[in-house]
């Protein structure tokens, strides 16, 4: 698999704009986990931490779901990895997770999330509230800000634990 990525065009309307840099972001994660073995990608970063690369995209597959799914759409799905007894469960990768699986279901949520935000405009408001903003609801423009942020933080930590397995350091 051989991620592309582009830069987002310095000259789109406002949606185009938001949509290329949240699929930049995306894609930078892709890229960040590329040519690893299942065993590296569930490397963690450092102890006592968890966190590793497998364990980000499993966390973004998550907020992909809840975002767009739970919040915008305000439809019911249910956390795949996390659970009440184990709220970081996306985080708590073992030995028999494996990257296809992890991939899939990620990309699966960012299927279900553009199908789902393209049935609102910027303005519209969720049919589901967001537990981050105080059991709101909030608009698309909103969430697509919030998953811009949340890509980004989440590639940081994605550089600095691809540096750490092989060295590899970059955009």
């Amino acid at each position: 698999m051989t991620t592309e990525r582009r830069m987002p065009a310095v000259d789109a309307d406002e949606r185009t704009m938001l949509e290329s840099w949240l699929e930049f972001h995306r894609r930078t994660l892709a890229l960040k986990c590329e040519g690893l073995t299942d065993a590296q990608l569930r490397t963690a970063s450092v102890a006592p931490s968890d966190l590793s690369l497998m364990g980000l995209v499993r966390h973004m597959a998550e907020v992909e779901r809840s975002w767009f799914r739970r919040v915008l759409a305000g439809d019911g799905a249910e956390p795949i990895w996390y659970s009440e007894e184990d709220p970081d469960g996306d985080f708590h990768v073992g030995e028999a997770d494996t990257w296809q699986e992890a991939y899939a279901t990620w990309q699966a949520e960012i299927d279900a999330a553009r199908r789902h935000a393209a049935a609102f405009a910027l303005d519209d408001m969720s049919k589901g509230a967001g537990r981050v903003v105080g059991g709101r609801a909030v608009s698309l423009r909103w969430i697509y800000t919030h998953m811009i942020e949340e890509y980004a933080r989440h590639n940081g930590h994605a550089d600095l634990i691809r540096e750490s397995i092989d060295g590899a350091t970059g955009d």
